[in-house]
């Protein structure tokens, strides 16, 4: 009983995984052919480039490039700050007010940042900053869930060390930087992959906030480009989707043994 109980679980793993890959395998497929395969599967079918290059000089995507790794590095950094040092303060600080500021914290994450949209609309319009990168970063620069992973990460460091670097001179953010930080540093990881990955492939609200080259990233730029009048070319598509999620796929290939570590010692903790 045991024993078929476990290979059904097993098919039923492998026939979900399967149907995971199938979108990400079609796209592979018509991606690599001439677009007259992009509809049957012929094995002896012709290898060929032509795809990539045309979808590369079809739109300005050496720009969206830029714009998407400016934008997750501005996120990414401003999120370490604000979130290190607010998770800081509500693990090891005593004030007024401690219970209510992180219960506020946690009732943003019940909060889905779609319902902000216009509300945080109206604000880019009147800072003046509508179309531009510092628009999309903006309303995910302060974290919930970093500050509520980090904080609890923090309280978790025992405070005999604390006391020890504090008895040699330490102030508060030096002991921050010098013990909490570098104890945590597997947390760090796990949470950047999940910003890194989350911010390049949000949609919505840059669609709504961006209206230029000079701002979209990737995912509307792909959207902007895969709606053109001409018609659809699933080859041509398909390898700007590629060419689009490849960055993240390589690195996730490159590095999915330190990936599944950080994640696993972040739930530990």
């Amino acid at each position: 009983m045991t024993r078929t109980f476990t290979a059904l679980e097993t098919a039923g793993a492998w026939m979900l995984g399967l149907l995971w890959a199938l979108p990400l395998a079609y796209a592979v497929w018509t991606a690599f052919h001439p677009s007259e395969f992009s509809t049957h599967f012929v094995p002896t079918a012709p290898l060929t480039l032509e795809n990539f290059l045309k979808a590369w000089a079809a739109a300005p995507f050496a720009r969206y490039f830029v714009n998407t790794i400016l934008l997750v590095t501005m996120i990414l950094a401003a999120q370490l700050v604000l979130c290190t040092l607010a998770a800081y303060a509500f693990a090891r600080f005593t004030f007024r007010g401690r219970e209510i500021a992180f219960l506020l914290v946690l009732v943003q994450l019940m909060i889905m940042p779609d319902v902000l949209i216009v509300e945080n609309y109206r604000t880019m319009s009147r800072l003046g900053i509508l179309d531009s990168l510092l628009a999309i970063g903006l309303p995910y620069m302060a974290s919930a869930f970093g500050i509520f992973l980090l904080r609890q990460t923090f309280k978790t460091v025992p405070k005999e060390l604390d006391e020890a670097a504090r008895v040699e001179g330490a102030g508060a953010l030096e002991v921050l930087w010098k013990v909490y930080v570098p104890l945590a540093r597997p947390v760090y990881v796990a949470y950047a992959l999940v910003s890194v990955s989350y911010h390049w492939n949000n949609f919505l609200w840059p669609l709504i906030v961006t209206n230029s080259v000079n701002s979209r990233p990737l995912t509307v730029g792909l959207q902007v480009f895969s709606s053109g009048d001409q018609g659809v070319d699933w080859s041509i598509i398909t390898a700007a989707t590629l060419m689009t999620s490849g960055p993240l796929l390589i690195a996730f290939l490159l590095f999915q043994r330190q990936f599944v570590q950080s994640f696993m010692r972040a739930g530990i903790r």
